[in-house]
């Protein structure tokens, strides 16, 4: 719980926010990040619209 609150808590302070403008910055100034084509999208924020890798059967642990 107390993990929880404190990721709600620093999410709604903008600290997240802020470290990545801080950490995109930082690699800008050093040329690895040019314009936006280093900005990280994940299925969190855009629909991952063919899914993910299918799990494979579980195997029995019946003898």
């Amino acid at each position: 719980m107390t993990c929880w609150r404190r990721l709600r808590d620093w999410h709604e302070a903008g600290v997240w926010r802020r470290l990545h403008e801080l950490l995109l910055a930082e690699l800008h100034a050093t040329g690895l990040v040019q314009g936006r084509s280093g900005a990280v999208i994940d299925s969190s924020h855009f629909r991952a619209l063919k899914g993910g890798p299918k799990p494979d059967r579980a195997r029995s642990t019946v003898p």
